[in-house]
């Protein structure tokens, strides 16, 4: 197994087990529920918004480790950006994940995120790792349900 491989599988078993930002928000101002029938996957997402700015984001649900490590990850990248940041990391990670965009030649604001780039080994996990980031834009476009069917 490759040194990247295992790093891939520690970073989403540690989030699985430990998933950060788990919980609901009180009174969020945005919130979405997520749905990928494929694999059973189901969370909801909160957003706290300060002006234009995520001040708190979270989530709940259950799903595979695939689907519950990127949304634990995805809650402490967004924490603190504004929306248009999320926006760029959405389709930076979307596009990553699908194949349309490589992070070792690329310039990206992606960080710690670039570990979900081995998910193309796996196409039918490349839903799993994009719900919660589906979900969240969703939230913050005011839509209340997404579904990655």
């Amino acid at each position: 197994m490759s040194e990247l491989s295992e790093l891939y599988q520690e970073v989403i078993l540690d989030h699985n087990k430990n998933p950060r930002n788990f919980r609901e928000i009180e009174n969020p101002d945005k919130q979405a529920d997520g749905n990928n029938p494929l694999c059973g996957d189901q969370l909801k997402v909160y957003v706290t918004l300060d002006g234009d700015t995520v001040s708190d984001v979270s989530f709940t649900g259950s799903g595979c480790a695939i689907s519950k490590a990127s949304a634990s990850m995805m809650t402490q990248v967004l924490k603190g950006k504004s929306r248009l940041e999320a926006e760029v990391l959405f389709d930076e990670f979307h596009r990553m994940v699908t194949g349309k965009l490589d992070p070792e030649t690329e310039d990206t604001h992606l960080g710690k995120l670039r570990i979900f780039a081995g998910v193309l080994e796996f196409p039918a996990r490349v839903k799993c790792a994009s719900l919660s980031w589906h979900t969240v834009n969703a939230a913050l476009n005011g839509e209340g349900e997404v579904s990655t069917e």
